[in-house]
Order: C-alpha cells, then sequence, then structure tokens
C-alpha cells in the first residue's frame, strides 16, 4: 500500500513525459563524458512522525484551552479530557498535512533529514561502485522541495563541493518556482558540461548507472 501511495504522489510530480525528458538530458549530457549521471526523485526523506505528535499534542491543548475560556470552565476536568479526545483526529490531521507538521519542525532539522537521506540513497544505488569513482547523484526530496548534489571520491578530488551547492540551491528555487522540470534538465546539462573537463568520454564506457530513479 506504501508504494502505492509513493507512486500517484510521484505522478503529481511527473508524468511520463517529463520522465523521457529527464532520461534524455541524462543521455545526453553523459554522451561526452565517462562519468554517470544519477537524477533521484523521492516523494519525502522521512515521514517527520515526532513532529506530527508534537503538532497534535499542542494544538490539541490549544483548541481544548480556548474552548475552556469560552464556556468559562478552567478546570482540569474538562481541559485534559477534551485535549485527549482532540489528540487522535488532530495526529490524524497532522500526517496528512506537511504544512503543520513542518510548522513544528526546525528548518535546519528538515536540511539535516534531507541530506541524510541523499547521503544513504548515494551508497544503496550503488554511485560508489563506478569505475572511476565519477557517480554524480541528483537528489530531490519533493515534499521538502529539498536538492542534494553529491559526487563520489573521483569527483571531489577535481571540483570542490561549494559548486555542487550552488546549483542544488538554483534547482530547488525551480522547484519551488514550478520549473521542476525545466530547471532539472539545466542543471543534467551543467552537470554534464562539467564532468566532461575532468573525465571525458571512453572508448569503452558504458552507462553503469540508472538514468533516473524515483521512489
Amino acid at each position: 500500500m506504501a508504494g502505492d501511495n509513493m507512486t500517484e504522489t510521484i505522478s503529481k510530480y511527473l508524468n511520463a513525459e517529463q520522465e523521457a525528458i529527464i532520461r534524455e538530458a541524462v543521455k545526453r549530457a553523459e554522451d561526452g563524458t565517462s562519468g554517470e549521471i544519477v537524477p533521484m526523485l523521492v516523494v519525502e526523506s522521512d515521514d517527520y512522525c515526532e513532529a506530527a505528535v508534537h503538532a497534535a499534542v499542542i494544538t490539541a491543548a490549544l483548541v481544548s484551552l480556548v474552548v475552556a475560556l469560552v464556556i468559562h470552565d478552567t478546570s482540569i476536568w474538562l481541559f485534559i479530557p477534551l485535549t485527549f479526545i482532540l489528540y487522535l483526529p488532530l495526529l490524524a490531521l497532522a500526517r496528512r498535512l506537511p504544512p503543520l507538521k513542518f510548522a513544528f519542525t526546525p528548518t535546519a532539522h528538515v536540511r539535516s533529514v534531507v541530506h541524510q537521506r541523499a547521503i544513504r540513497a548515494f551508497h544503496e544505488k550503488g554511485l560508489h561502485r563506478t569505475r572511476e569513482e565519477n557517480g554524480i547523484l541528483i537528489f530531490i526530496s519533493l515534499l521538502e522541495r529539498k536538492v542534494w548534489i553529491l559526487g563520489d571520491r573521483g569527483i571531489d578530488a577535481v571540483i570542490p563541493p561549494e559548486r555542487w551547492s550552488a546549483m542544488a540551491s538554483a534547482l530547488a528555487l525551480g522547484i519551488r518556482e514550478g520549473r521542476m522540470v525545466e530547471s532539472l534538465v539545466t542543471t543534467i546539462a551543467e552537470v554534464g558540461d562539467i564532468l566532461k573537463q575532468h573525465f571525458p568520454h571512453r572508448k569503452d564506457d558504458a552507462n553503469e548507472l540508472p538514468d533516473l530513479i524515483e521512489e
């Protein structure tokens, strides 16, 4: 069931035609380089359960307090039972409303969660196993609208991570502005141009990694 929901959510962001555009952009970018470019789109980097609990508890308490003040009954015998009654439906609501969860999640924590998810994906998807250690992951977490671009050791040895950070910020801005596919295609082309300078195409080069990963 979770997989079905995830597929449905991905389809809200990316249709088959757009997916084909991204795959073609990767193929063009890799034509002149032995580097491997892998865009990866995930629905979310975490379910933020703890934030949903905090949101439900605090909201339930605030609503109970307002009700108590309106009816002029500030005893704990109204406040506590009403808070418990409201907690479960508000928890269900918070789990379905990302803005409510994010309101109780520090921005720095969201950024860290996405970063850790990107690092995990880099290793789980085998980007550290390419022949020349020149795999590069363009990780997009759709719910958070955040981007990380990670390169393997061979890439990091010749290209500073700060360059990827600037490109990731530009791509994230494009996503927030509703230009995800256009911005991603531009980023892929820019990554390809950089890789061509340091990792030119080899005659025996093979496509070692997928051109697009969706989860």
